[in-house]
């Protein structure tokens, strides 16, 4: 793959078992929507309008560059970005204007292997919240940050552990809702059954109190389960009417794009992809694994946008409500390889981080890097 390098600073100047398994220039990009990609059955839950059918990205510029196997991503107050390292075990602080990078340390604990380590992280309330792969499980831990400690980051201390981990399927990302209780994609580690044992934390999603308890109002007393069924969940984002959308990775047929209900069974491993079948959740969207490879996902100008892996792409599929209201559109493929992670920066803008030193990318000159991108 040959892949033009971005030299300009934005701001200042698999059948393996996981399908998870930079830069171009600047300009606005038309999308490509594959005639293999589904909806879901019609839902009542829409909205009076939807998005334009068409949508554009333009590469407003690099923040930054010379990350090592970046994964997560927040925004903290103020507009400066954290973003870990999944193998280094590290969180750095990007200057959210002019790129610069101030090492925050090692996150303790932390025991990288295949594709667990340093994963997501979330910000609230002067904690900085991490999804981690420690020597016994997966596990959510918090570090206070800011404050009088400057920029230095607190001893972990766990919020919720007990998480299957596995050379794969690691899940691993971590939001807070809008109801601000804090929520977690989780894998199944390669063990299928795992997705549909409501009493393992293993191939779902998981809602919780800042502090680690069952949310209230969860579908399953005293339980975090929030849905199951899951395969591997690494995308998590709300609608301005507070709908959760995930991503997860199929196994060698179809990547999903779901909109999550409390207690609802998502079919791994059952079924991958749209079955029809009574009792499953049927995916908004589906694509061939070789298209996608789905991690971070982010919701803006009425649409979401998804960061692909394997098929190093970024996919915008356009929402009224709880419908998909126009065809999926793939822009920038192969230009900045893998894709890991996208985020919300208010408005029309999005922040990318690639993925091309993550073991299974070809990395060049700059990987891996933060791009700024301009939507609609």
């Amino acid at each position: 793959m040959s892949r033009p390098v971005v030299k300009a600073l934005w701001g200042a100047a698999v059948l393996v078992l996981v399908a998870d398994c930079s830069s171009g220039g600047t300009g606005e990009r038309s999308g490509t929507a594959p005639p293999t990609t589904v909806s879901a059955p019609p839902s009542s839950r829409s909205s009076p309008s939807a998005p334009p059918s068409a949508g554009r990205v333009s590469v407003a510029g690099t923040l930054t560059e010379g990350l090592k196997s970046p994964w997560g991503l927040a925004e903290l107050p103020g507009g400066d970005l954290l973003v870990s390292s999944r193998d280094e075990r590290t969180i750095t602080r990007v200057d959210g204007r002019t790129g610069a990078k101030t090492p925050l340390g090692e996150v303790p604990g932390v025991v990288p292997g295949g594709e667990g380590g340093l994963l997501g992280l979330a910000v609230r309330d002067g904690w900085v919240y991490a999804y981690l792969t420690a020597a016994s499980d997966n596990r959510i831990v918090r570090m206070r940050y800011g404050g009088g400690e400057g920029d230095r980051l607190g001893p972990p201390e766990p919020v919720l552990t007990g998480i299957p981990k596995g050379f794969v399927h690691n899940g691993g990302r971590i939001a807070f809702g809008p109801d601000g209780m804090l929520y977690a994609g989780t894998g199944e580690t390669g063990r299928t059954g795992l997705a549909q044992d409501r009493a393992s934390l293993g191939g779902k999603i998981l809602r919780m109190t800042p502090e680690g308890g069952p949310a209230p109002g969860n579908p399953f007393p005293g339980s975090v389960v929030y849905s199951y069924g899951h395969r591997n969940v690494q995308g998590l984002a709300w609608d301005p009417a507070g709908r959760l959308w995930a991503a997860e990775f199929g196994q060698n047929t179809w990547d999903e794009l779901n909109l999550v209900e409390p207690g609802r069974n998502y079919g791994w491993p059952e079924a991958e992809g749209r079955a029809g079948r009574s009792g499953f959740v049927d995916p908004v969207a589906q694509w061939p694994t070789s298209e996608a490879s789905p991690s971070g996902i982010a919701y803006a100008r009425g649409a979401i946008w998804m960061a692909g892996l394997r098929g190093e792409r970024l996919w915008r599929v356009p929402l009224s409500g709880a419908e998909r209201s126009g065809d999926p559109e793939a822009f920038l493929t192969g230009e900045y390889g893998r894709l890991r992670t996208v985020v919300a920066a208010g408005g029309d803008r999005l922040w990318l981080v690639t993925s091309e030193t993550d073991t299974r990318g070809t990395p060049g000159p700059g990987d891996d890097r933060i791009l700024r991108l301009e939507v609609r």
